[in-house]
């Protein structure tokens, strides 16, 4: 009887229920479970979380060892066995680890024997792991509960004593969106710094730093330049300099022009002087008149005819 192709079954005879959203007890039975899992297996490898441990940008805790076959791996041939596990552990890390210097080694203090092993809290002695809010600072990697660490005035770490800003304060597995949105914040003003998540310096931040700033002085030069060799307009049309340099090496440029101008205006002209002839103390008095009032005299000498 049936699946004969004589019916077609339809949604609503094969969907009795329709979903249903899921209540607040199941969502935080969820969030336990996540904990859970979270504070007890490697992500990457899916093995027993075991120190030595460390941490990423987003709070999550992975094996050291795990992280370092990762790195290793990116010269794996395409379509290896290590290739494969490199694309599931990128979809995992979501680009955040590409060297060591993009986690912190998390340092939790560890109490009792066997199963009965746990992390603790060094300060308040609480258990630390799922139902707990729990932080590590950097860049030393202390872990503590955040109860702690928000009671004891100061910002210098509790064990180690070394100081720390607020914003290294570091949740581990966060669940609340504040925290998710200041750890995503926090990534983008390291990085604007040149700094990575254990506060040490990016690769070729210094030059690039080195470049805008020699881009800066030969854009700053070039206006000066152009400021120096423009030609002399009307006052009114002359945009004002704010450079005091630039202004005064403006203002010199300008005045030698001005002093060109004057001399050359002053300057006889060469074609009109060899119009007029040169009377000096020796000329001759005969010839003192104009040549067009100066009538023709004889020589005393000359005979008559």
């Amino acid at each position: 009887m049936g699946n004969d192709g004589g019916s077609i079954p339809t949604r609503r005879e094969l969907v009795k229920e329709a979903a249903k959203t899921p209540t607040t007890t199941q969502l935080k039975e969820r969030a336990v479970e996540a904990q859970s899992y979270g504070w007890s297996t490697d992500p990457l490898s899916r093995k027993p979380l075991q120190p030595p441990i460390v941490s990423d940008a987003s709070g999550k805790l992975y094996n050291k060892d795990s992280v370092l076959e990762h790195l290793l791996s990116a010269n794996a041939e395409p379509g290896s066995l290590a290739a494969r596990r490199r694309e599931e552990a990128e979809t995992i890390l979501e680009g955040r680890v590409n060297a060591l210097r993009d986690v912190v080694g998390v340092k939790l203090e560890e109490r009792g024997d066997g199963e009965e092993k746990r992390f603790v809290c060094p300060i308040s002695d609480k258990v630390l792991g799922p139902g707990t809010k729990c932080v590590y600072i950097v860049p030393c990697g202390h872990a503590f509960s955040a109860v702690a660490v928000k009671e004891v005035a100061g910002e210098k770490c509790l064990v180690c004593n070394e100081p720390y800003a607020p914003n290294d304060i570091i949740p581990i597995l966060p669940t609340d969106p504040l925290d998710l949105a200041r750890l995503s914040l926090r990534v983008k003003i390291l990085k604007e710094r040149g700094l990575s998540h254990s506060l040490k310096k990016l690769p070729g931040s210094k030059k690039r730093k080195q470049a805008a700033a020699v881009a800066a002085t030969a854009a700053d030069s070039d206006s000066a330049l152009k400021s120096s060799t423009s030609t002399t307009v009307p006052d009114t049309d002359i945009t004002p300099i704010h450079n005091a340099s630039t202004r005064a090496l403006a203002s010199k440029v300008l005045s030698e022009q001005d002093l060109a101008n004057k001399r050359r205006k002053l300057q006889k002209n060469e074609n009109l002087e060899s119009l007029f002839s040169n009377r000096g103390e020796g000329a001759n008095k005969a010839n003192t008149k104009d040549f067009m009032t100066r009538g023709f005299s004889i020589p005393a000498g000359a005979k008559r005819t």
